[in-house]
């Protein structure tokens, strides 16, 4: 068989709610699935480092900076490189800019980690969050942009979805083909293809494209497309005569 067994889905595809701790502080995570929310207590001094606007609510005693970068990079991704970093004592609320899930991702220091444009939340201290060239032709053709963010560290790394979020291990040799438009996060090496399973060298468009993942490693997929939402959302707006 091409995954050496049947797959098996991590726990974090149920609904129940997720809790944990990282350096500084700790959380829970609830209303899963499409409402999900994402509630951090920090301790005195404790941090933590969210996408700009992500937070919900806070206490009155969490000291709030936003940290705002601009460079060249944001002339080809379209947008800003920045963050906004929470200090404690306090609780903080967050959430994504549309319905689905948050997961927490605890890191090792060993596993570096990269996760598609959209999928990243925020993070605890004792990660660094860096933004790489995946090159020309893997920018164009697996629908992430020119750059991906990539993350290491010891600590919690927090990504959301659009839908519900599936986690998939892959063992050594195994492979895993998925929709460009259906990434949120992974530790694998992948290549570009057609659905067919021709290389997509000479395509000229995103059309029909898939990654296929190759083991060992971990791979977190969305159950919905922001592409494909986007255009029923026009269809729905804009129904054909």
């Amino acid at each position: 068989m091409a995954f050496g067994g049947p797959m098996q889905q991590n726990p974090v595809g149920s609904l129940a709610d997720l809790t944990g701790e990282f350096p500084g502080g700790y959380y829970k995570i609830d209303h899963r699935d499409t409402n999900t929310l994402l509630s951090v207590t920090l301790l005195p001094n404790g941090q933590i480092f969210t996408q700009p606007g992500a937070m919900v609510a806070m206490t009155p005693d969490v000291t709030l900076k936003g940290k705002l970068k601009f460079s060249f990079r944001k002339m080809i991704t379209g947008g800003e490189m920045s963050q906004t970093t929470y200090t404690g004592p306090g609780e903080i609320l967050f959430a994504p800019p549309v319905w689905g899930d948050i997961i927490a991702i605890h890191l090792d220091g060993n596993t570096r980690w990269t996760v598609g444009k959209g999928g990243y939340l925020g993070m605890s201290d004792g990660i660094t969050k860096e933004t790489k060239s995946q090159g020309l032709g893997k920018a164009i053709f697996s629908g992430e942009g020119l750059f991906v963010q990539q993350f290491m560290g010891r600590g919690v790394l927090f990504i959301t979805s659009l839908g519900g979020i599936v986690q998939r291990h892959l063992k050594q040799g195994d492979q895993l083909i998925v929709d460009n438009g259906h990434l949120v996060a992974w530790t694998c090496t992948y290549s570009i293809e057609r659905a067919g399973g021709s290389i997509s060298a000479g395509a000229h468009s995103g059309e029909g494209l898939v990654c296929r993942f190759t083991g060992p490693g971990i791979i977190y997929i969305q159950t919905r497309n922001p592409d494909a939402l986007s255009e029923w959302i026009a269809g729905q707006a804009h129904p054909r005569q």
